[in-house]
């Protein structure tokens, strides 16, 4: 569809109307990146988020309604612990944990050191411009992968937890009641 005639036209011409404006404004008439939000807002957290939408339940009458859940793996990598608000939700035991070596192998790599030394200008550039903005900084150490999932498994009649973080996998199993 094309839109033609002085309306749209017309509608250019304004800041309010247009269609992409200049700059992205909050309601409040900063520039985006300005508010408290960016500004003094806390960090994610560092687990990853399981978003269940099925209710598990342990067969025992304990029950972990849906919703999204910070996912851990606990220190001796025996079990995936569910939390909600910073507190342990459920406790489910770990069957599978693959660490990748990877990067012991790649400390002393010419590669990768030269791949560093990029990244770290690219970095120190946009963390100036970010300055510009008002925006905090860009920590690279503390962007670090991390996914979660849960997959129901028709033939053996449960739920399967998937928890990556950096280098570390771990599945557990919950039995579907």
């Amino acid at each position: 569809m094309i839109l033609e005639g002085t309306y749209f036209e017309n509608s250019m011409l304004h800041k309010e109307t247009r269609v992409y404006p200049q700059y992205p404004m909050i309601t409040s008439g900063l520039m985006e990146g300005m508010g408290a939000v960016y500004r003094y807002g806390l960090r994610e957290s560092t687990y990853p988020t399981l978003s269940l939408v099925y209710e598990l339940s342990d067969g025992m009458g304990n029950k972990v309604p849906p919703g999204h859940y910070e996912l851990a793996l606990s220190d001796d990598r025996q079990f995936l612990i569910l939390i909600e608000s910073k507190q342990p939700r459920a406790i489910i035991p770990v069957f599978k944990v693959e660490t990748a070596m990877s990067r012991e192998s790649q400390v002393h790599d010419r590669k990768t050191l030269r791949a560093k030394k990029k990244r770290d200008k690219e970095i120190l550039k946009t963390n100036k411009k970010r300055a510009k903005t008002g925006m905090p900084p860009v920590n690279p150490d503390q962007d670090v992968y991390q996914q979660a999932d849960i997959e129901y498994i028709k033939d053996g009649d449960y739920f399967l937890i998937r928890y990556e973080r950096e280098d570390v996998k771990a599945w557990g199993a919950i039995k579907s009641n």
